[in-house]
């Protein structure tokens, strides 16, 4: 909850997020950073290889999803991406749709 607030405050232009949070998740936090920064661009970070996870996050407002451990070769072009307005999925979700 201390990162909804942060960025609500900050107004970030991107966030980072991971799905596995301690106290809520990441798709429920996106939700509420996105009511409190609308412009806020969000990029998942997850081991999670599931295309329903990937789906749903980009459904509550995520602009990508980037499984980490393809972090090395993709997170910097996801970055760059989102940042433009695009959306990005990682090449190990290639079924997931780009909504």
């Amino acid at each position: 909850m201390e990162a909804v607030r942060r960025v609500e405050e900050l107004q970030p232009d991107l966030v980072l997020l991971d799905i596995g949070l301690p106290s809520i998740d990441g798709i429920a936090a996106a939700g509420l950073m996105r009511r409190g920064a609308p412009d806020v661009k969000i990029l998942f970070l997850s081991e999670n290889r599931h295309s329903d996870i990937a789906e749903a996050a980009l459904n509550a407002g995520g602009h990508g999803y980037v499984v980490k451990s393809d972090c090395a070769h993709d997170l910097l072009t996801a970055m760059g991406t989102v940042l433009k307005g695009e959306k990005f999925v990682s090449r190990a979700l290639d079924e997931v749709p780009i909504l």
